[in-house]
């Protein structure tokens, strides 16, 4: 899933990434494979987020899905694999405006 801002700040909040930038140039690569999302790197590799529902909540929430491991000790390369549920949830607030 694509996040906003607000998400992906509250995500950051959360956990200890950093979000890969919608014009790096692995992100046209990464969508290609597994789709449309807002892309999170962390010291195990490549994640993101699949909305979790819960109907009539005051809050949102997603579950972290590892997608890629690092496959060097220098963070540089990444091998993917089939989603993995990782079992992380993060919980959004709903902002209002």
């Amino acid at each position: 899933m694509r996040l906003n801002s607000s998400q992906i700040e509250q995500t950051l909040q959360q956990m200890d990434a950093k979000v890969l930038p919608d014009d790096h140039p692995a992100v046209d690569e990464f969508s290609s494979l597994f789709g449309d999302h807002t892309f999170f790197l962390d010291a195990k590799g490549l994640n993101v987020l699949e909305a979790i529902e819960r109907p009539k909540m005051e809050v949102q929430a997603g579950e972290v899905i590892s997608l890629a491991d690092w496959s060097d000790e220098a963070l540089t390369h990444l091998t993917t694999h089939a989603p993995e549920p990782t079992g992380v949830v993060i919980v959004w607030k709903k902002i209002l405006h």
